[in-house]
C-alpha cells in the first residue's frame, strides 16, 4: 500500500471521533440542559450508525453541504464524497476513547468539543494510534433537530505545527 493511501486511511480513521466501540466519560453530558442533550443526541446517533456500519444513517447527521476535515486543511463536502470516505473508514474498525464532551449553543448554532484517542488497524495489519480534539459545528433545523455542518477532528492541528 502506498504511503499516500496509508496517510489517507490514517486521516480517515481520525475523522469520526465518535465511533467504534467508544468509551465515553459521561460526566459532562449528565449536566447538559435539554438543548445540549439534543445536540449530543445527534452525535450519539452518528456513533450508533457508524458502529453498525450504516453509512446512510451516519450521513443523516450531516447537512447535505456539510464539510468534514478528513485531512487537516482539506475539507470534503457533499454526501457522495462523504459516503465514499466513511465507507473506507468503517473497515478500519477504530476504537475511540473520549475525555468529556462539551456543548455550547448560541441561537441556532451549536459547538460540540471532545478530546479523543483512537486505535485501529490498517488493511495491511499495521496498528495505528492517534489522538486529537474534535470540533463539530451543528445547526438547528426547521423541525428542531440538529445536524452537523462542519466536523473537524483536527482541532489541535495548528498547535502541533
Amino acid at each position: 500500500m502506498s504511503k499516500t493511501k496509508i496517510y489517507l486511511l490514517t486521516a480517515l480513521t481520525i475523522n469520526l471521533i465518535y465511533v467504534g466501540n467508544a468509551q465515553t466519560n459521561k460526566k459532562m453530558e449528565t449536566n447538559f440542559n435539554q438543548q445540549q442533550k439534543e445536540v449530543y443526541n445527534t452525535i450519539e446517533k452518528m456513533v450508533n450508525a457508524f458502529e453498525n456500519k450504516n453509512i446512510e444513517d451516519v450521513l443523516s447527521t450531516y447537512e447535505k453541504d456539510a464539510i468534514v476535515m478528513f485531512d487537516p486543511g482539506k475539507p470534503i463536502s457533499g454526501h457522495d464524497a462523504l459516503r465514499e470516505a466513511f465507507t473506507q473508514f468503517v473497515n478500519l474498525n477504530p476504537v475511540y476513547t473520549f475525555f468529556n464532551h462539551e456543548v455550547y449553543i448560541s441561537g441556532d448554532i451549536a459547538t460540540h468539543i471532545a478530546p479523543w484517542e483512537m486505535t485501529g488497524t490498517l488493511p495491511d495489519g499495521t496498528k495505528i494510534e492517534q489522538n486529537g480534539l474534535s470540533v463539530a459545528i451543528l445547526r438547528k433545523q426547521a423541525d428542531g433537530s440538529w445536524l452537523m455542518i462542519q466536523d473537524n477532528p483536527h482541532g489541535q492541528f495548528h498547535l502541533n505545527n
